[in-house]
C-alpha cells in the first residue's frame, strides 16, 4: 500500500471490513495533523520557563549575540545562543561571578560584543560624552537664540513730562474731544 493517501487507506481498511485499521489510520492521520498545527509558542514557553543563575542571567542581559547581529544575547532565537547561555548557567553555578563571566565570553567572541561600554579606561569616554554632547548643544542652541533676537534694548527712563510736552498733549486732547462732541 505504498503511495496511498490516507483517505485511501481508510476507504481500503473499510471495504476489508477492518474498522480497527480504519480508526487507527484516522486517528494517526488527526494526530499528525494536530503535531503540525500545535505553534511554536508553545516550545518557546519551555525555554522561557527556565530559571537561569541570578549571576547568568546579568551576564546574559550584558552580552550582545554573537549569532544575531543587532540582538543581545538574551534574546536572540538561534540555537548557538540557546548553548551559549546555558554554557554561561553552568559556569555561574560553578561560582562565577557575572563580570567574569561577561569577561569570559568576550575573551572568547571578542570585545564588539560587550552590551555596556566599561566603566574604567577610554569605556568612560563613552558614557560622559553624550551628556557632555547634550549639554553643549543645549548651550549653543540658547547662544543663537540670543544672537537672533539682538542686542538687549535699554529700558526707557521713567522721567516726568516737560512743560512744552505736556502743552502739546493738553492740545492734542482739547482737538480730540472737540471732534468727539461735533460727530
Amino acid at each position: 500500500m505504498t503511495g496511498c493517501s490516507a483517505g485511501e487507506v481508510r476507504r481500503l481498511a473499510a471495504e476489508a471490513g477492518c474498522p480497527a485499521a480504519a480508526a487507527w489510520v484516522f486517528l494517526s492521520s488527526a494526530a499528525l495533523a494536530a503535531a503540525l498545527l500545535v505553534p511554536t509558542a508553545a516550545f518557546s514557553q519551555e525555554n522561557e520557563a527556565h530559571q537561569y543563575h541570578p549571576a547568568a542571567e546579568e551576564a546574559i542581559s550584558k552580552i550582545r549575540s554573537p549569532y544575531c547581529p543587532g540582538q543581545t544575547l538574551e534574546v536572540c532565537p538561534s540555537w548557538q545562543a540557546e548553548v551559549l547561555r546555558d554554557s554561561i548557567d553552568q559556569w555561574a553555578w560553578n561560582g562565577l561571578t557575572a563580570d567574569s563571566l561577561i569577561e569570559l565570553v568576550l575573551a572568547t567572541h571578542g570585545e564588539e560584543y560587550r552590551g555596556f561600554p566599561k566603566r574604567s579606561g577610554t569605556g568612560l569616554l563613552a558614557w560622559f560624552m553624550p551628556p557632555a554632547a547634550l549639554i553643549l548643544g543645549l548651550g549653543l542652541v540658547v547662544l543663537a537664540l540670543r544672537r537672533l533676537r539682538g542686542p538687549p534694548t535699554p529700558a526707557r527712563e521713567q522721567r516726568g513730562l516737560t512743560e512744552q510736552e505736556r502743552e502739546r498733549l493738553d492740545t492734542a486732547l482739547a482737538e480730540l474731544e472737540a471732534t468727539e462732541h461735533t460727530e
